[in-house]
Parts: structure tokens; C-alpha cells; sequence
């Protein structure tokens, strides 16, 4: 899908698009790292929650800056474009949530995933607004509207990450020390 969504964006101008397909690499990266982890004590799998947090966060912070440039070109992106890949990414992230959802309160790298998850569809949903919003208005700023609440959502989740598996890795510590 992160393909599949970077040429989309990138062919139909939507920053929004592009915001979800990056967030679709980062999240396969996590995806891999949690795998790697897994079978790790906490202190492992906290680091590797840590790596996911500060992911997260450089995904809020391009996102943003993308956002900020877009809104200087003012051109709007293709709706139709916009819409149908914002489905078909919604259709394969909630199959993912739904699988995901029993490990949504495990520690913080099992957390970390059914975050991603959530996110992924909470922000494909946004991106068929957006185009929808796009499409009415003949404007760029729902698509930019979108792509700043995605930026928001990764940037307090991988904060939200950053906590939790700072509070593992001292639980992990106290765990070795006694």
C-alpha cells in the first residue's frame, strides 16, 4: 500500500496521500521491528517501542512541514484519486486493527502496533473526507486540513509511545537491579 499510495499522492497532488503512504512504510518498519522483539524481554521491547515513538514523532514533523508548503501552492489535488485509494488503504488497514485489537492494551511495543493500526484507519477515513471536501469546495485545504490531524495523531501517539515505553524500560531495570 505504500506504493500504491505514493503514486497516487504524488500523481493527484494530495498531501494527505502522501502523509498516509509514508505512514504506511513507517508502520511496516514497525511491523518488523515489533516481529524482531516479540520474543524479547521488556527491556528489548521497550527499546524497540522507544525506535517506533521517535518514528512516529518524524512523521508528525514532515507531515507538518509538507502541509505548510502545500498550503503555499494552493493547488487542489484530484478527488477521485483521493477517494479510491483512501478506500481500498481503509479496507486493508482496518483488517489489520481488527486483528490487532486484543493486543491494543499489552505492553508498549504491542501498543505501539494496534496504535499504528488505529491511526492508519482513523486517517484513511480523513483522506475520503478530504476528497470529498476537496471535491465540493474545488479547494486544497481539506486535503491540507487532513494532513495536519494525521501529523497531530502521529505526533501525540509516538509521544504517548515514547512515555509508556520509558516507563517499561525502568520497570525492565528495577526488574534486572533486584
Amino acid at each position: 500500500m505504500f506504493v500504491v499510495e505514493l503514486g497516487a499522492g504524488l500523481q493527484s497532488g494530495s498531501v494527505s496521500l502522501l502523509a498516509d503512504a509514508i505512514d504506511f512504510f513507517g508502520d511496516s518498519a514497525n511491523y518488523l521491528l515489533s516481529l524482531v522483539v516479540m520474543s524479547m524481554g521488556l527491556l528489548w521491547r521497550a527499546r524497540g517501542a522507544w525506535i517506533k515513538g521517535l518514528t512516529m514523532v518524524l512523521f508528525g514533523l514532515l507531515v507538518s512541514a509538507r502541509a505548510v508548503w502545500g498550503l503555499a501552492l494552493g493547488q487542489p489535488p484530484e478527488p477521485l484519486v483521493m477517494s479510491s485509494i483512501g478506500a481500498l488503504a481503509l479496507l486493508a488497514n482496518v483488517g489489520v486493527a481488527v486483528m490487532l485489537y486484543r493486543f491494543r492494551l499489552g505492553d508498549a511495543d504491542m501498543r505501539s502496533v494496534w496504535l499504528c493500526s488505529r491511526n492508519d484507519a482513523i486517517g484513511n477515513l480523513a483522506v475520503i473526507l478530504a476528497a470529498a471536501g476537496v471535491f465540493g469546495t474545488g479547494d486544497a485545504w481539506p486535503d491540507l486540513v487532513v494532513a495536519g490531524i494525521m501529523a497531530g495523531l502521529a505526533l501525540t501517539s509516538g509521544v504517548s509511545i515514547l512515555r509508556h515505553a520509558r516507563q517499561d524500560m525502568r520497570i525492565a531495570k528495577a526488574e534486572a537491579g533486584a
